[in-house]
């Protein structure tokens, strides 16, 4: 494996041999081995496009190196060299050959007082082919070990409590922190005053009291408090007695711990034939008490190997032995006993990560009945863990005996990750030679362009000519892998409602240039395929004697984010290509502890049920836990990790009800169109979050109905934001949120929506294909994809947030007013003194207003929030909100109710249109007034303004400004004795300007 450093070209050097040029080759560094370009002598401009090799060893961690680029001035006849600049790459941000693109930076100085200018071209990717020339390299120190670690699972077949057939596909997942063995910092651990009980109220027909919905301090017992058993973890396999309360520790210190018997069963030799078949159809059996669990079975077979794992929960457990039963498939009548292994569970070792995988071992089989060795040997390993054991998420689970079918993939945890997605800019620039089908008059032409199912077009030129112009873009969203393609077809609109396609062409995307700057890509001519021949003239479709052409520039954006969601609550902005990702700050690290008090969602015998999981989504890790079958009190348990690379982002976590278990969906009608019933959502912002603690609180689940907000249960969560450096964190609160090509080619706002649309769509498409699938109705959820619907509550939400924004300016306007109608004749001379001295220091009023301010600042700091903040019911006007309103809110989108209720919502709008129209034309005609002050619309009015203006002018010039500032203040802080109740005159003067209201319609 070779890394490789194509450079390119260099711009705008600094001139450096004293005859207004340079003689400049740039020198490579990488892991303390050494290579360098050809000199170029006598070019600011020079382009090198050498590729230079260095030796990769991927058994060694390189994460926290960089790659240092320099660029030098080799001098002549007195040999030696001149630093121009240099360019550092982290090696995290390298791509694989085939994705990698011209990337221009900027060159950075040496220190503080070099004089650097300049930019070098360079292309940088990691090879698998190995190149004869290797670069001299030196001795190499070992990289430091990174943070960042890549856990890959395989996924074994399924054990269920009957047979199934199905396998699931394996996934490799990058950047997955489900499983982290690195050592945890011990963290201190906050609690508030514990004075509301945790116990919930479940469904009531009335409204619940307000107290319900407000977050609560609980207080787990998450694995890090727990003390450590002995041996257990010191050791090798030596904890003993599964039986006892011992407890050990782990690396899952977010969650609280929950202990199982694991049973591996691996394969089976020399089992005995049938005697009747004379072969073997043999499965296992693995019965632990009440519980059961089988292995699928294999047809003819004297040695199988199912590698299968069982796990049993200790809560459940009424045994003090643990059999596994060897048994051959019947057609007819009962399945016979091969034989059998009995394994006594105070024997059975523990095994916690990060300790080894417990090495299986060949067991002989006793006879059923305990009279003695049968024939066949069996491989099995037994082991107590817990749910941090990497074989827990694709164990058999003793609590899940009842799912079977293709409901057993779907109450699997799981990590997804989310669609690489890219922006697919085409910019339309012109076509030649588009002949119409109707040869007697000339095209009204225009261009559509699909990919997928979206579908833009062009303006109609305003030209007919048989060569139009454009010179429009359309901006498409396109995913890896690249399954669609780019369809253009050229069109003559005949009639308004009939349109003639006069030419197509069908374009992959891979082919399209991946651009990571503003620079401009090359543009291509391509040849249209001719269409409108007609049914009977068939042969004059191979008759091409010349093409109709078109003129596009079409690439794949790499230096956007791609929008998934809103910018309200994102939760990762980075931009698609890899090459521009900054280090990451900090780490995320979720425990998803349990849910309490959830509501029933489906009948099940009679009775209400809820089979519960939780989606956490952030950046592009989204990650789902198992499904709690049959309980209100689920407990998952289950520890997650994200790196973070900007803290002003938004994990959010869902709780639904799975709908697809086989079982459970048949006997309530499901099946494939079955939905999954969302039970609430959380989000927390990063950025609220103290860095190295522990947030333990319970969630309300709150979800608005059309009868009104109803609380769904609460979520019991533990969340640590762990920061690696502040001084990376302060240089990220400098930075714009999005990437520069957001602000340097801004998307329109209809643009930005549609995008963000055609993008949820594309990520719920993909996910839902997954196995177990994340549904798009999830995803959905996930993602507010009905965000952008009207609602009559958000708006009035959203007014009283604009009026509580007002309200302090509206109470520092009363208390001025105070000051000025001395109500507090002592406030008013303390405000009369402070503007005395500010007036006769003015160089004080910026330190007081900052100081004043810090002060604030600091004393507020006694009332700062001590948890993340939540769903709240009165910000988002839930409780008070009409059954009417909330019944349009969840109106379809065209409308699906009567015509009388329409009508009646259609004048309601009306009205409250009509109160914001009256308020911004009231807007309007103020600043309408203020042009007309030099506008002589009013000629008695600006002769006034402007000879007071020249009167002003003379006054303020003669008077110094401490004079004046001095007059008006005193002026307007007059006691009220002096005061008219009528409004001033240049009130009465300002409310006399004309405004353009007299010319509407």
């Amino acid at each position: 494996m070779k890394l490789v450093v194509e450079v390119i070209d260099a711009y705008d050097l600094k001139p450096k041999d004293g005859e207004g040029s340079v003689s400049a080759f740039v020198e490579v560094d990488f892991g303390n081995q050494l290579s360098k370009t050809k000199t170029i002598p006598k070019n600011l401009n020079p382009i090198w496009n050498q590729k230079l090799f260095f030796d990769l060893d991927p058994t060694k961690n390189f994460h926290n190196q960089s790659i240092e680029v320099s660029v030098y001035h080799e001098r002549k006849p007195i040999f030696g060299r001149n630093f121009l600049g240099k360019v550092r790459f982290p090696f995290s941000n390298l791509v694989k050959k085939g994705e990698e693109a011209y990337q221009v930076f900027p060159l950075e100085k040496n220190w503080f007082f070099s004089s650097v200018k300049g930019e070098i071209g360079l292309k940088i990717y990691i090879s698998p082919e190995t190149n004869p020339k290797s670069p001299p390299t030196l001795s190499s120190n070992p990289p430091s070990k990174s943070f960042s670690a890549v856990s890959k699972t395989e996924n074994p077949k399924i054990s269920t409590f009957k047979s199934v057939k199905e396998e699931e596909t394996e996934e490799e997942v990058d950047q997955v922190y489900k499983n982290r063995v690195g050592h945890q910092p011990s963290m201190h651990i906050e609690r508030r005053p514990r004075g509301v009980p945790l116990t919930m109220h479940t469904a009531s027909p009335q409204m619940p009291p307000d107290e319900d919905y407000n977050l609560k301090d609980t207080n787990p017992e998450l694995g890090e408090r727990w003390p450590s058993g002995g041996g257990g973890i010191g050791g090798a396999y030596g904890g003993r007695g599964w039986m006892s309360s011992e407890r050990y520790a782990s690396t899952y210190d977010l969650v609280e711990q929950m202990f199982y018997l694991y049973v591996r069963v691996v394969k089976a030799k020399d089992l005995p034939p049938s005697t009747i078949t004379g072969s073997c159809d043999p499965y296992v059996e693995v019965k632990l008490g009440n519980y059961k669990g089988r292995t699928k079975h294999f047809e003819k077979k004297m040695n199988p190997e199912w590698n299968q794992v069982f796990a049993f929960s200790k809560d459940r457990v009424q045994s003090s032995t643990l059999e596994v039963f060897v048994k051959e498939k019947e057609m007819i009548g009962r399945d016979d006993n091969i034989g059998r292994v009995v394994f006594d569970l105070n024997e059975i070792p523990t095994r916690v990560p990060p300790d080894s995988p417990l090495a299986p071992q060949w067991y002989r089989l006793e006879h059923r009945r305990g009279e003695g060795k049968v024939r066949g040997d069996i491989m099995i390993a037994v082991w107590m863990g817990t749910q941090a054991d990497e074989a827990f998420p694709e164990a058999w689970h003793s609590d899940a005996a009842s799912v079977y079918g293709e409901g057993v993939f779907n109450i699997r945890s799981k990590v997804y990750i989310s669609p690489k997605l890219w922006y697919l800019r085409v910019n339309v620039i012109e076509a030649q030679d588009i002949l119409p089908n109707d040869r007697s008059r000339l095209p009204e032409v225009f261009v559509k362009a699909q990919v997928g199912s979206q579908v833009l077009r062009t303006k109609i030129c305003p030209d007919r000519t048989t060569n139009p112009l454009w010179n429009e873009d359309l901006v498409f969203v396109a995913a890896e892998p690249f399954e669609e393609q780019l369809v253009i077809t050229v069109e003559d609109r005949v009639l308004p409602s009939k349109e003639d396609m006069l030419g197509r062409i069908s374009l992959p995307l891979d082919t399209f240039e991946k651009r990571l700057d503003h620079r401009p890509t090359h543009s291509q001519w391509f040849n249209l395929e001719k269409y409108g021949f007609g049914l009977l003239e068939p042969d004059r479709r191979k008759e091409l004697k010349f093409s109709s052409r078109i003129h596009l520039r079409a690439c794949l954006e790499g230096g956007y984010h791609v929008l998934d969601e809103s910018t309200m609550y994102i939760s990762d902005q980075r931009p698609t290509a890899r090459q521009l990702w900054k280090q990451p700050i900090g780490i995320l690290e979720v425990g998803i502890l349990a849910a309490q008090g959830l509501l029933p969602m489906k009948m099940k015998d009679g009775r209400g049920c809820t089979d519960a999981y939780c989606v956490a989504k952030y950046g592009h890790k989204w990650v789902r836990t198992r499904t709690i079958l049959d309980t209100f009190n689920p407990k998952w348990n289950e520890q997650y990790t994200w790196e973070v690379y900007d803290p002003c982002t938004v994990v959010t976590l869902g709780v639904f009800d799975n709908c697809h278990l086989g079982s459970v969906e048949k006997l309530n009608g499901g099946g494939r169109g079955a939905r999954d019933s969302r039970i609430g959502k959380v989000r927390i912002r990063l950025s609220s979050l103290e860095a190295h603690r522990i947030y333990a609180h319970s969630y309300p689940l709150l979800v608005l109905h059309p009868t009104g907000v109803k609380k769904m249960g609460e979520l019991q969560l533990a969340v640590r934001f762990t920061t690696l450096s502040l001084a990376n964190m302060i240089y990220v609160y400098g930075h714009p949120l999005l990437p520069k090509m957001h602000y340097l080619h801004p998307f329109t706002v209809n643009q930005v929506d549609n995008l963000r649309h055609q993008a949820m769509n594309i990520v719920a498409t993909r996910l839902s294909r997954a196995e177990p699938p994340l549904r798009k109705e999830v995803v959905e959820f996930m993602l507010d994809l009905d965000s952008h619907m009207w609602s009559m509550r958000r708006s009035k939400a959203n007014f009283f947030r604009i009026m509580a924004l007002l309200s302090g300016f509206i109470s520092m306007s009363w208390w001025l007013g105070d000051v000025c109608d001395w109500k507090n004749p002592i406030t008013t001379v303390l405000v009369h003194i402070l503007f005395l001295i500010l007036i006769c220091y003015p160089e004080l009023i910026l330190p007081t207003l900052f100081l004043y301010m810090f002060l604030i600042g600091m004393w507020n700091y006694r009332f700062r929030p001590r948890y993340p903040p939540h769903m709240d019911t009165k910000i988002s006007w839930a409780e008070t909100a009409h059954p009417d309103e909330l019944d349009e809110e969840f109106d379809t989108f065209p409308t699906s109710r009567s015509h009388d209720i329409v009508r009646m919502r259609y004048d309601r709008l009306r009205s409250v249109a009509g109160r914001i129209q009256t308020v911004v034309g009231d807007i309007a005609t103020q600043g309408e007034r203020v042009q007309c002050l030099l506008s002589w619309r009013d000629p008695r009015a600006t002769s006034l303004f402007i000879v007071f203006c020249l009167c002003a002018a003379v006054v303020l010039y003669a008077t110094p400004f401490r004079v004046v500032a001095l007059v008006a203040g005193l002026y307007y802080l007059r006691h009220p004795r002096f005061r008219s109740k009528l409004p001033s005159v240049p009130i009465n003067f300002f409310r006399r300007l004309p405004a353009k209201t007299d010319s509407l319609l």
